[in-house]
């Protein structure tokens, strides 16, 4: 872990380093767009090769969606405890999304048109799940739920698979749960190019969902324009912002929490305490040395970092900066401090509230914005499942009491066809020939 206190030297540009934007790496850009225009130019074919490169499994295209036979088999082997921790996660997002999703509306404007909105789910979505290392049931639950609650007729999700082929059957059931409505057995960059692009197999998506690794959000980055995207979200980050009423061991729980997702992830705390910043550096080693992941945690380490700020200003500051996925406020008065944080993608508030517990039940998506992003993008929300369409209604009388305000605009920006579609509705003949013929 690197250590940044105000009296070493460098310290102001260590800490200004800390602030990150969203850019790709050149390497992984360019090995992005070889794949998307592989899956782009030969469909199933790239996505079969692409797949055994990268997972080592063989498939053909008939082997690419998961059957019905799949599900049915995964269910059987799901434990109960399992199941009810599925169920409890899903109630809590599911209630969280249809509360937060947005409604129709009308309203009748100064001339008495009236005018709204609309919000109409898309029809089909892609969401990728990642898998890898582990099978992540909770996101699952944190994307397709949404896109079921908003009314998406098809839920389209791309996980990887094994060598042999296989999917989890913990994942195979919370897809199931969530809603999801086709399943196919892909990972990595070229999922996300078959759901932008669509192959024989896969029919395209209108807009595309879901956490990945640097190659994924890359691959989304790209794609953008070709289809709708949600936001980029990466490896998992934390920040926590602390004085010296935290709990060292807590901190250093939470932090590890999160640096066990991946070796890219990135874990950090500001505090205006010495002695809680060498608190939480003996706690860290202490409990990483027992860790299951212990390889990924220690790789993941190297980049993490505690910094000891001269007072809150700068810890605000240095926590807008960076704009973490996740946020931890620990302090003596958190709702004195909350207003001045603008860029995180969720902020956990008090030493009883673990990112762990946002991760997996509370309700809000686990998908936040990552890599800096946070200064431009929100998590991931049920109403990003929905289309908006603007809804306009003129009468007669509507539109007589326009006309003067868009014959001037029409006259500024010498748009005549404009001025004209409004006028023409008030002549005396709807016969009459236009001006010139």
């Amino acid at each position: 872990m690197r250590i940044f206190r105000p009296g070493d030297p460098g310290y102001s540009d260590c800490i200004g380093g800390l602030a990150r934007s969203a850019e790709p790496e050149r390497r992984v850009a360019e090995s992005v767009a070889e794949i998307l225009q592989a899956v782009r130019e030969r469909g199933d074919e790239a996505l079969i090769e692409l797949t055994e490169r990268f997972d080592g499994a063989r498939l053909t295209p008939e082997a690419l969606r998961v059957t019905e036979g799949e599900f049915v088999d995964a269910e059987r082997k799901v434990d109960e405890e399992l199941r009810a921790a599925v169920a409890a996660a899903h109630r809590n997002v599911r209630t969280f999304a249809e509360a937060s999703l947005r409604k129709d509306w009308e309203m009748v404007n100064e001339q008495g048109a009236m005018v709204g909105e609309r919000f109409l789910p898309f029809e089909r979505v892609g969401v990728y799940v990642p898998g890898g290392s582990a099978p992540l049931v909770s996101t699952a639950l944190m994307t397709v739920t949404l896109g079921a609650a908003a009314g998406v007729p098809e839920l389209v999700v791309t996980t990887p698979c094994g060598r042999d082929g296989t999917i989890d059957p913990n994942l195979l059931y919370a897809l199931r749960v969530a809603g999801a409505t086709e399943v196919y057995r892909i990972g990595g960059a070229q999922a996300i190019a078959a759901m932008a692009f669509g192959t024989e197999t896969i029919a395209a998506a209108a807009k595309v969902f879901g956490p990945g690794n640097s190659y994924v959000v890359e691959a989304k980055r790209q794609c953008f324009g070709r289809v709708a995207i949600d936001l980029l979200p990466g490896p998992s980050e934390i920040l926590v912002l602390a004085d010296d009423s935290a709990d060292a061991a807590w901190i250093a729980a939470d932090l590890l929490a999160q640096v066990e997702h991946d070796p890219e992830s990135v874990a950090g705390l500001a505090t205006d305490s010495l002695s809680l910043l060498e608190g939480v550096a003996v706690e860290v080693a202490r409990q990483a040395a027992g860790l299951r992941r212990k390889e990924i945690v220690l790789r993941a380490l190297e980049r993490a970092f505690l910094v000891q700020v001269t007072g809150w200003e700068d810890g605000i500051a240095l926590a807008n900066a960076f704009a973490p996925e996740h946020l931890s406020l620990v302090c003596r008065d958190p709702d004195a401090v909350l207003p001045l944080l603008r860029s995180a993608g969720a902020i956990f508030i008090g030493g009883y509230a673990p990112v762990a517990a946002g991760d997996f039940l509370a309700g809000p998506s686990h998908t936040l914005p990552t890599g800096g992003a946070g200064k431009s993008f929100a998590g991931l929300t049920a109403d990003q499942f929905q289309r908006r369409t603007s809804v306009l209604r003129f009468d007669r009388e509507a539109l007589q009491r326009s006309r003067a305000v868009i014959e001037t605009f029409c006259r500024v920006e010498g748009l005549d066809a404009h001025a004209r579609s409004a006028a023409i509705r008030f002549r005396a003949s709807p016969v009459e020939p236009p001006e010139g013929l």
